[in-house]
């Protein structure tokens, strides 16, 4: 049935229109458009007095209710008059007679939109003030015109106002008009009242006992991680508590290739893996693994150093840094196939030799990453039945902080020594588990990611060190495991996995400590003399 009336293309024309809005762009022209198709406006409060300005004619909503505006502009439309007028099926023989009888004229066409609720928020407004601009009669005008679609339009978004008031002119609006602003309608209303409730939830102790996300979605990709799979990427709305941060979904693209599902997913562990750090950093990442980071003097210091450490793994990755793309950098990185390069700006002269690379996705995030750009945000992860939510682990932990790292063999590491330490513990809750990861002069050399044993993992991170150094002018490729730092994104249930780290030439290890065989771990690691410190805290990423 709904699919017939849909189908149907008689245009139905506004006479008479209910216009009440907060946000007054457009409204000139708005009220312009009704005026010159001879439609009767019925407005609110200052919207009415801006449309009185303009010199064309409006009805007062307390004319029509024959009730002041009170309580501070809280009730103005919450009434019979108003949402009668609204909600009547003007082909329902009852309901005309009831409209007769209660001498209510109804309307055609309702202009709302909401109290800046989640801007006032975000600015830092005084509690008291957050909740007066919580919409009431708004929302509730919204939803009943957009229940009522059959017979009446309702506009909520300033992006409709051409379309619609050209199809006004044009004689009126058909049902699958009204049907799809409808649908906008709803959605409009029900992601305002999403924040709200989010905004409440965040006065309670602890996670949330209540949270929802709503999400418009940006653009359909061309498939998912398979070509048999749909995917699209979306912008979640409303955001309470947004901040200038790294935002993926909403950077701005300089060039390339539209961005597929894959390359979402890699940018995003990129900018995870750059996001802790001070210094110039640069991150190469393959399939949501970093396989190369390194801090640098500069950025193009920090690429060759990180590129340096995986070669091989490096073709057909993607690249993030915390800092501006410079001439040097694109320079450097123009003669390897990269998918992505996301970075917070890119400089004029760098974006020249970028866009030269057809292909290669030029996406730039806006804000500095690292320090007090990076954000705590809850993460979500769909479980059958349900979902996980968790804090994100952005390097928060009172174990995380070198302060009160633990010394539990050898000697105390010299400076530079203990900053390699922090850098590859810093690097290593960037790698999936289980993560081992060698550095020396805060760059990695070797890693070993995702593997189901950490012995495994150790020996990846060491014969990726030893086997894909670039090769000396004696033909001889450096074993660079050797006298190089290691980190453990966990415990070493074993204390096998350190011996292989210690044969390979590793000086000093940072883990977080807490296994049954500490003791063991600890003692082969006297007994090889070498620099071993606990955190107390770990850095899963599964």
């Amino acid at each position: 049935m709904l699919e017939f009336q849909l189908n149907n293309c008689e245009k139905k024309q506004i006479k008479r229109a209910l216009v009440s809005v907060y946000d007054k762009h457009g409204l000139d022209v708005l009220a312009r458009a009704l005026d010159g198709a001879g439609v009767e406006i019925v407005s609110t409060g200052s919207t009415c007095g801006a449309i009185e300005a303009l010199g064309i004619k409006v009805v007062r909503v307390e004319e029509v209710t024959n009730f002041p505006e009170c309580l501070d502009g809280r009730v103005k439309t919450l009434h019979p008059h108003v949402h009668a007028g609204i909600l009547a099926d003007v082909e329902n023989v009852a309901h005309k007679q009831t409209l007769k009888e209660l001498e209510v004229e109804p309307f055609d066409l309702v202009v709302v939109n909401l109290y800046p609720f989640v801007e006032t928020v975000n600015a830092g407004a005084e509690f008291s003030e957050c909740v007066e601009k919580i919409d009431i009669g708004g929302p509730s005008m919204i939803r009943a015109a957009a229940k009522n679609f059959s017979n009446v339009a309702v506009v909520s978004s300033l992006d409709d106002y051409g379309d619609v008031f050209e199809k006004i002119a044009a004689g009126g609006l058909t049902i699958q008009d009204r049907f799809e602003l409808a649908k906008k309608a709803f959605q409009y209303t029900a992601a305002y009242d999403v924040a709200v409730a989010n905004w409440f939830s965040k006065f309670e102790d602890g996670i949330p006992t209540w949270f929802a996300s709503t999400w418009s979605k940006k653009t359909d990709l061309r498939y998912g991680e398979n070509s048999h799979q749909r995917a699209a990427v979306y912008l979640q709305e409303n955001r309470i508590g947004a901040s200038e941060h790294a935002d993926l979904v909403t950077a701005k693209q300089l060039g390339g290739k539209e961005m597929s599902y894959n390359n979402y997913t890699d940018a995003g562990a990129a900018l995870r893996a750059v996001s802790d750090f001070g210094s110039p950093v640069v991150a190469v990442v393959k399939h949501s693994n970093p396989c190369g980071v390194a801090l640098g003097r500069s950025v193009v210091d920090a690429y060759v150093r990180a590129f340096a450490s995986d070669p091989v793994s490096a073709y057909g990755g993607v690249v993030a840094t915390n800092r501006a793309v410079t001439k040097e950098m694109a320079e450097a990185l123009s003669p390897v196939f990269t998918e992505v390069i996301v970075a917070p700006k890119h400089n004029a002269d760098a974006l020249e030799i970028l866009r030269k690379k057809k292909n290669l996705r030029i996406l730039e995030v806006g804000a500095e990453l690292g320090g007090s750009s990076t954000v705590l945000q809850p993460e979500l992860r769909h479980i059958s039945g349900g979902l996980l939510l968790q804090d994100s682990d952005v390097f928060q932990a009172p174990g995380d902080d070198v302060a009160n790292w633990t010394l539990v063999s050898g000697a105390p590491a010299d400076t530079k020594t203990l900053e390699d330490l922090e850098f590859a513990w810093r690097v290593v809750r960037s790698v999936k588990s289980n993560a081992v990861l060698l550095a020396v002069d805060k760059a990695t050399v070797g890693i070993g990611m995702g593997q189901v044993n950490r012995l495994d993992s150790c020996g990846l991170a060491i014969s990726r060190a030893n086997e894909l150094g670039k090769k000396n002018s004696s033909g001889t490729t450096p074993q660079r495991a050797v006298g190089s730092v290691a980190a453990s994104d966990a415990f070493f249930p074993f204390v096998d996995g350190l011996l292989l780290l210690i044969d390979a030439g590793v000086r000093a290890v940072v883990q977080p400590g807490g296994s049954i065989r500490d003791e063991e771990v600890i003692n082969a690691a006297k007994d090889a003399d070498i620099t071993m410190y606990f955190t107390g805290a770990r850095h899963f990423a599964h």
